[in-house]
């Protein structure tokens, strides 16, 4: 499982024009799926993404969590994560689950961020969305949870 971590100041998704999430300070995160991935490589990854300490505080150092900032999650599911361009300038994506069996996994990561967070918004899965956001810094960090649960 991989979670792309992006420091926004505001985002919001779109679909056919309109808009049906959106939030202010906070993390967009984009969320993306590959074989062997389970329940618990959710939780696992949720509380770690939880905890994470990478806003600044009053002496610019990345020392607060989110909950400290009264930030928001705005979560995304992006297979494209998982892109492999090993072979040629085109790529593969066949280490990204399929959907039937990412998009069970996406719900409930979804679910267990909403009892955490009952303010997170979301992206709809599958769907052509359109994101926008005003990325803070930038600043963006990737979870993977291969390298990070060993």
């Amino acid at each position: 499982m991989r979670i792309l971590i992006q420091e926004a100041l505001e985002s919001q998704v779109s679909i056919d024009n309109q808009v049906i999430s959106s939030i202010g300070r906070g993390e967009v995160i984009f969320v993306g799926f590959t074989s062997g991935d389970t329940e618990e490589t959710c939780n696992k990854m949720l509380e770690k993404l939880l905890k994470l300490r990478i806003f600044s505080d009053n002496e610019g150092k990345t020392n607060l969590s989110l909950s400290q900032i009264g930030g928001n999650i705005l979560c995304i599911s992006q297979f494209t994560l998982y892109a492999d361009l090993t072979q040629g300038n085109r790529p593969s994506f066949l280490k990204a689950l399929p959907g039937k069996y990412s998009e069970p996994l996406y719900n409930y990561f979804s679910a267990k961020l909403k009892e955490q967070l009952p303010n997170a918004q979301y992206g709809r899965f599958g769907a052509d969305m359109k994101v926008r956001l005003i990325n803070d810094g930038p600043f963006t960090i990737l979870l993977d949870s291969e390298v990070l649960f060993k």
